[in-house]
Protein backbone atom coordinates (compact mmCIF):
# COMPACT_ATOMS: atom_id res chain seq x y z
CA UNK A 1 0.00 0.00 0.00
CA UNK A 2 1.24 3.47 -0.09
CA UNK A 3 1.91 5.90 2.35
CA UNK A 4 -1.92 7.03 2.05
CA UNK A 5 -2.72 3.72 2.65
CA UNK A 6 -3.84 3.33 -1.36
CA UNK A 7 -3.75 0.31 -3.70
CA UNK A 8 -1.22 1.08 -6.19
CA UNK A 9 0.77 -1.16 -8.81
CA UNK A 10 3.35 -1.86 -6.05
CA UNK A 11 0.90 -4.13 -4.21
CA UNK A 12 0.47 -6.50 -7.26
CA UNK A 13 1.85 -9.53 -5.85
CA UNK A 14 4.19 -12.09 -7.13
CA UNK A 15 2.89 -13.47 -10.59
CA UNK A 16 5.41 -15.63 -11.47
CA UNK A 17 4.60 -18.49 -13.08
CA UNK A 18 1.13 -17.00 -14.10
CA UNK A 19 -0.43 -17.16 -17.81
CA UNK A 20 -2.79 -14.70 -18.54
CA UNK A 21 -4.15 -13.06 -21.38
CA UNK A 22 -5.05 -9.19 -21.78
CA UNK A 23 -7.36 -8.24 -25.15
CA UNK A 24 -6.44 -5.19 -26.63
CA UNK A 25 -3.31 -5.18 -24.82
CA UNK A 26 -1.32 -2.49 -27.33
CA UNK A 27 -3.12 0.17 -25.89
CA UNK A 28 -4.50 2.40 -23.10
CA UNK A 29 -5.63 0.57 -19.90
CA UNK A 30 -4.96 -2.86 -21.49
CA UNK A 31 -1.46 -1.77 -21.84
CA UNK A 32 -0.79 -0.61 -18.60
CA UNK A 33 -2.25 -3.99 -16.84
CA UNK A 34 0.14 -5.84 -19.54
CA UNK A 35 3.31 -3.91 -18.57
CA UNK A 36 2.74 -4.11 -14.47
CA UNK A 37 1.46 -7.69 -14.63
CA UNK A 38 4.77 -8.84 -16.90
CA UNK A 39 6.60 -6.52 -14.16
CA UNK A 40 5.42 -9.10 -11.22
CA UNK A 41 6.69 -11.46 -13.50
CA UNK A 42 3.60 -13.22 -15.24
CA UNK A 43 3.41 -14.29 -18.98
CA UNK A 44 1.25 -12.27 -20.43
CA UNK A 45 -0.21 -12.78 -23.83
CA UNK A 46 -1.55 -9.43 -25.85
CA UNK A 47 -4.42 -10.37 -27.51
CA UNK A 48 -5.14 -8.10 -30.30
CA UNK A 49 -6.29 -7.28 -33.34
CA UNK A 50 -3.17 -5.58 -35.01
CA UNK A 51 -0.56 -8.21 -34.42
CA UNK A 52 1.83 -5.09 -35.78
CA UNK A 53 0.74 -2.89 -33.33
CA UNK A 54 0.53 -5.71 -30.55
CA UNK A 55 4.44 -6.47 -31.36
CA UNK A 56 5.31 -2.55 -30.93
CA UNK A 57 4.03 -2.91 -27.68
CA UNK A 58 5.38 -5.76 -26.37
CA UNK A 59 9.13 -4.17 -27.98
CA UNK A 60 7.99 -1.10 -25.86
CA UNK A 61 7.40 -3.29 -22.60
CA UNK A 62 10.88 -4.91 -23.17
CA UNK A 63 12.55 -1.17 -23.23
CA UNK A 64 11.05 -0.82 -19.84
CA UNK A 65 11.43 -3.80 -18.45
CA UNK A 66 13.43 -6.67 -20.30
CA UNK A 67 12.94 -9.56 -18.79
CA UNK A 68 9.49 -9.32 -19.21
CA UNK A 69 7.61 -12.44 -20.61
CA UNK A 70 5.62 -11.38 -23.29
CA UNK A 71 4.12 -12.49 -26.23
CA UNK A 72 1.65 -11.32 -29.23
CA UNK A 73 -1.61 -13.18 -30.73
CA UNK A 74 -3.89 -12.15 -32.80
CA UNK A 75 -7.70 -11.66 -32.09
CA UNK A 76 -10.20 -10.30 -33.68
CA UNK A 77 -13.31 -10.14 -31.13
CA UNK A 78 -15.34 -8.73 -34.14
CA UNK A 79 -14.62 -12.08 -35.83
CA UNK A 80 -16.00 -15.58 -34.51
CA UNK A 81 -13.31 -17.37 -36.71
CA UNK A 82 -10.42 -15.24 -35.21
CA UNK A 83 -11.84 -16.36 -31.51
CA UNK A 84 -12.15 -19.45 -32.55
CA UNK A 85 -7.91 -19.86 -33.87
CA UNK A 86 -6.91 -17.71 -31.10
CA UNK A 87 -8.80 -20.38 -28.62
CA UNK A 88 -7.15 -23.17 -30.47
CA UNK A 89 -4.02 -21.39 -30.60
CA UNK A 90 -4.01 -20.90 -26.70
CA UNK A 91 -5.34 -24.48 -26.54
CA UNK A 92 -2.19 -25.86 -28.71
CA UNK A 93 0.19 -24.28 -26.10
CA UNK A 94 -1.12 -27.13 -23.76
CA UNK A 95 -0.77 -24.89 -20.54
CA UNK A 96 -3.53 -23.61 -17.40
CA UNK A 97 -4.93 -19.59 -17.95
CA UNK A 98 -4.73 -17.95 -15.14
CA UNK A 99 -6.06 -14.42 -15.59
CA UNK A 100 -8.28 -13.97 -18.79
CA UNK A 101 -9.16 -9.88 -18.45
CA UNK A 102 -11.93 -9.09 -20.95
CA UNK A 103 -10.61 -5.38 -21.72
CA UNK A 104 -10.70 -4.79 -25.44
CA UNK A 105 -13.93 -2.62 -26.72
CA UNK A 106 -15.17 0.33 -28.89
CA UNK A 107 -17.16 3.33 -27.53
CA UNK A 108 -19.94 5.21 -28.92
CA UNK A 109 -19.17 4.70 -32.78
CA UNK A 110 -21.74 5.10 -35.73
CA UNK A 111 -23.39 1.74 -36.65
CA UNK A 112 -21.08 -1.07 -37.96
CA UNK A 113 -21.41 -4.63 -37.66
CA UNK A 114 -19.50 -7.45 -36.87
CA UNK A 115 -18.31 -10.09 -39.67
CA UNK A 116 -21.20 -12.02 -38.18
CA UNK A 117 -23.45 -9.05 -38.30
CA UNK A 118 -23.40 -8.24 -34.69
CA UNK A 119 -23.93 -4.23 -34.15
CA UNK A 120 -20.38 -3.53 -33.12
CA UNK A 121 -20.25 -2.35 -29.78
CA UNK A 122 -22.42 -5.59 -28.50
CA UNK A 123 -20.24 -8.01 -30.93
CA UNK A 124 -17.26 -6.66 -29.58
CA UNK A 125 -17.45 -5.93 -26.03
CA UNK A 126 -20.03 -8.43 -25.43
CA UNK A 127 -20.29 -11.48 -27.67
CA UNK A 128 -16.94 -11.61 -28.78
CA UNK A 129 -15.95 -11.70 -25.55
CA UNK A 130 -18.30 -13.88 -23.99
CA UNK A 131 -17.68 -16.35 -26.88
CA UNK A 132 -13.60 -16.26 -26.37
CA UNK A 133 -14.15 -16.82 -22.40
CA UNK A 134 -16.31 -19.70 -23.33
CA UNK A 135 -13.69 -21.54 -25.40
CA UNK A 136 -11.14 -20.98 -23.20
CA UNK A 137 -13.24 -22.39 -20.37
CA UNK A 138 -11.17 -25.58 -20.28
CA UNK A 139 -7.52 -24.11 -19.48
CA UNK A 140 -9.11 -21.41 -17.32
CA UNK A 141 -10.51 -24.30 -14.96
CA UNK A 142 -7.01 -26.13 -14.68
CA UNK A 143 -5.30 -23.44 -13.72
CA UNK A 144 -5.40 -23.22 -9.51
CA UNK A 145 -7.61 -20.42 -9.08
CA UNK A 146 -8.23 -18.71 -12.05
CA UNK A 147 -9.74 -15.28 -12.83
CA UNK A 148 -11.74 -13.56 -15.94
CA UNK A 149 -11.84 -10.00 -15.10
CA UNK A 150 -14.54 -8.23 -17.22
CA UNK A 151 -13.71 -4.51 -17.99
CA UNK A 152 -17.56 -2.66 -18.22
CA UNK A 153 -17.67 1.34 -17.42
CA UNK A 154 -20.00 3.73 -15.48
CA UNK A 155 -21.54 4.09 -18.76
CA UNK A 156 -23.73 0.91 -18.14
CA UNK A 157 -26.08 2.72 -15.70
CA UNK A 158 -28.61 3.79 -18.10
CA UNK A 159 -28.08 0.66 -19.76
CA UNK A 160 -30.77 -1.85 -20.96
CA UNK A 161 -31.02 -4.66 -22.95
CA UNK A 162 -33.36 -4.28 -25.65
CA UNK A 163 -34.22 -8.15 -26.47
CA UNK A 164 -36.72 -6.49 -29.44
CA UNK A 165 -33.49 -4.73 -30.76
CA UNK A 166 -30.31 -5.85 -29.72
CA UNK A 167 -28.93 -5.18 -32.63
CA UNK A 168 -29.77 -1.67 -33.07
CA UNK A 169 -31.71 -2.14 -36.10
CA UNK A 170 -34.86 -0.49 -35.97
CA UNK A 171 -32.99 2.25 -33.97
CA UNK A 172 -29.52 3.13 -33.27
CA UNK A 173 -28.10 5.64 -31.13
CA UNK A 174 -24.32 4.86 -30.07
CA UNK A 175 -24.17 5.81 -26.78
CA UNK A 176 -27.36 3.94 -25.90
CA UNK A 177 -25.76 1.20 -27.72
CA UNK A 178 -22.45 1.65 -25.66
CA UNK A 179 -24.24 1.43 -22.30
CA UNK A 180 -26.50 -1.72 -23.48
CA UNK A 181 -23.07 -3.40 -24.21
CA UNK A 182 -21.35 -2.19 -20.58
CA UNK A 183 -24.37 -3.68 -19.03
CA UNK A 184 -24.27 -6.86 -20.81
CA UNK A 185 -20.23 -7.10 -19.49
CA UNK A 186 -21.39 -7.05 -16.05
CA UNK A 187 -24.44 -9.50 -16.64
CA UNK A 188 -22.27 -11.98 -18.05
CA UNK A 189 -19.94 -11.45 -15.20
CA UNK A 190 -22.00 -11.97 -12.46
CA UNK A 191 -24.22 -14.78 -14.45
CA UNK A 192 -20.69 -16.77 -15.19
CA UNK A 193 -19.60 -16.54 -11.54
CA UNK A 194 -23.28 -17.95 -10.42
CA UNK A 195 -22.34 -21.02 -12.76
CA UNK A 196 -19.01 -21.50 -11.90
CA UNK A 197 -20.34 -21.50 -8.19
CA UNK A 198 -22.59 -24.36 -9.19
CA UNK A 199 -19.91 -26.22 -10.81
CA UNK A 200 -18.06 -26.09 -7.41
CA UNK A 201 -15.62 -24.40 -9.66
CA UNK A 202 -12.10 -22.69 -8.24
CA UNK A 203 -12.28 -20.03 -10.88
CA UNK A 204 -13.88 -16.73 -10.28
CA UNK A 205 -15.67 -14.26 -12.17
CA UNK A 206 -15.35 -10.20 -11.36
CA UNK A 207 -15.68 -7.18 -13.29
CA UNK A 208 -14.06 -3.65 -13.23
CA UNK A 209 -14.06 -0.42 -14.20
CA UNK A 210 -11.03 2.25 -14.93
CA UNK A 211 -13.37 5.39 -14.19
CA UNK A 212 -12.74 8.41 -16.78
CA UNK A 213 -9.18 7.64 -18.19
CA UNK A 214 -7.33 9.10 -21.28
CA UNK A 215 -7.32 6.26 -23.65
CA UNK A 216 -7.72 5.74 -27.58
CA UNK A 217 -10.99 4.50 -26.84
CA UNK A 218 -12.54 8.01 -26.52
CA UNK A 219 -11.16 8.89 -30.26
CA UNK A 220 -12.60 6.40 -32.34
CA UNK A 221 -15.67 7.02 -32.28
CA UNK A 222 -15.45 10.86 -33.53
CA UNK A 223 -12.43 9.64 -36.14
CA UNK A 224 -14.97 7.21 -37.54
CA UNK A 225 -18.01 9.71 -37.61
CA UNK A 226 -15.60 12.56 -39.05
CA UNK A 227 -16.81 14.85 -36.19
CA UNK A 228 -13.78 17.38 -35.82
CA UNK A 229 -16.17 18.81 -33.02
CA UNK A 230 -16.49 15.52 -31.44
CA UNK A 231 -12.77 14.93 -31.38
CA UNK A 232 -11.97 18.25 -29.97
CA UNK A 233 -14.68 17.84 -27.07
CA UNK A 234 -12.99 14.34 -26.59
CA UNK A 235 -9.68 15.72 -26.52
CA UNK A 236 -10.01 18.35 -24.12
CA UNK A 237 -11.36 15.90 -21.68
CA UNK A 238 -8.71 13.65 -21.58
CA UNK A 239 -6.27 16.63 -21.34
CA UNK A 240 -8.15 18.18 -18.40
CA UNK A 241 -10.81 15.61 -16.55
CA UNK A 242 -9.69 12.48 -16.94
CA UNK A 243 -7.20 10.08 -15.10
CA UNK A 244 -4.17 8.86 -16.91
CA UNK A 245 -4.30 5.11 -18.35
CA UNK A 246 -1.72 3.89 -15.57
CA UNK A 247 -4.62 4.78 -12.72
CA UNK A 248 -7.37 3.91 -15.10
CA UNK A 249 -5.77 -0.04 -15.22
CA UNK A 250 -5.41 -0.04 -11.08
CA UNK A 251 -9.06 -1.69 -11.24
CA UNK A 252 -8.30 -3.94 -13.34
CA UNK A 253 -5.19 -4.98 -11.83
CA UNK A 254 -6.77 -5.19 -8.67
CA UNK A 255 -9.64 -7.94 -9.85
CA UNK A 256 -6.90 -9.52 -11.58
CA UNK A 257 -4.74 -10.15 -8.48
CA UNK A 258 -5.64 -8.98 -5.34
CA UNK A 259 -5.50 -11.22 -2.77
CA UNK A 260 -8.51 -10.35 -0.85
CA UNK A 261 -10.73 -9.63 -4.38
CA UNK A 262 -13.41 -12.12 -4.70
CA UNK A 263 -16.23 -13.88 -7.59
CA UNK A 264 -19.02 -11.21 -8.38
CA UNK A 265 -16.71 -8.19 -7.34
CA UNK A 266 -17.20 -5.17 -8.70
CA UNK A 267 -13.69 -2.75 -8.44
CA UNK A 268 -14.02 1.21 -9.39
CA UNK A 269 -12.07 4.07 -8.78
CA UNK A 270 -12.56 5.70 -5.15
CA UNK A 271 -12.65 9.13 -5.88
CA UNK A 272 -15.79 11.68 -6.97
CA UNK A 273 -18.31 9.80 -8.95
CA UNK A 274 -16.00 6.88 -9.18
CA UNK A 275 -14.19 8.92 -12.25
CA UNK A 276 -10.62 8.42 -11.03
CA UNK A 277 -8.71 7.35 -7.77
CA UNK A 278 -7.40 4.04 -6.16
CA UNK A 279 -9.39 0.83 -6.71
CA UNK A 280 -11.97 -0.11 -4.00
CA UNK A 281 -15.08 -2.19 -4.31
CA UNK A 282 -17.98 -0.16 -6.32
CA UNK A 283 -21.79 -0.58 -6.90
CA UNK A 284 -23.44 -1.63 -9.90
CA UNK A 285 -27.17 -1.09 -11.02
CA UNK A 286 -29.98 -3.09 -9.80
CA UNK A 287 -30.03 -3.77 -13.27
CA UNK A 288 -27.19 -5.70 -13.65
CA UNK A 289 -28.05 -7.92 -10.59
CA UNK A 290 -31.32 -8.70 -13.14
CA UNK A 291 -31.22 -12.94 -13.05
CA UNK A 292 -33.72 -12.76 -15.45
CA UNK A 293 -32.20 -10.77 -17.77
CA UNK A 294 -29.14 -11.88 -17.22
CA UNK A 295 -30.34 -15.73 -18.15
CA UNK A 296 -31.73 -15.00 -21.09
CA UNK A 297 -28.83 -12.78 -21.96
CA UNK A 298 -26.64 -15.80 -21.80
CA UNK A 299 -29.06 -18.46 -23.74
CA UNK A 300 -29.56 -15.41 -26.79
CA UNK A 301 -25.55 -14.76 -26.67
CA UNK A 302 -25.04 -18.86 -26.85
CA UNK A 303 -27.75 -18.88 -29.64
CA UNK A 304 -25.92 -15.95 -31.46
CA UNK A 305 -22.05 -17.26 -31.06
CA UNK A 306 -23.04 -21.08 -30.95
CA UNK A 307 -20.63 -21.04 -28.30
CA UNK A 308 -21.67 -23.04 -25.26
CA UNK A 309 -19.93 -23.66 -22.05
CA UNK A 310 -19.51 -26.90 -20.16
CA UNK A 311 -21.15 -25.02 -17.02
CA UNK A 312 -24.40 -25.99 -14.88
CA UNK A 313 -27.27 -23.46 -15.15
CA UNK A 314 -27.70 -21.90 -11.42
CA UNK A 315 -30.81 -22.76 -9.88
CA UNK A 316 -33.81 -20.17 -9.65
CA UNK A 317 -33.56 -17.74 -6.28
Amino acid sequence: MSQHGKWTADDVPDLAGKTIVVTGGNSGIGFEAARQMARKGAHVILACRDTGKAREAVAQIHTLQPSASLEAMQLDLASLESVHRFARDFAAKGIPLDVLCNNAGVMAIPRRTTAEGFEMQLGTNHLGHFALTGLLLEPLLAAPAARVVTVSSTAHKPGRIDFDDLQGEKTYRKWIAYAQSKLANLLFAYELQRRLDAAGARAISLACHPGYSATNLQAVGPQMSGSRIAARLMDLGNRFFSQSAAMGALPTLYAATAPDARGADYIGPDGFMENAGHPKKARSTARSHDREVARRLWEVSEQLTSVRYALPVPASS
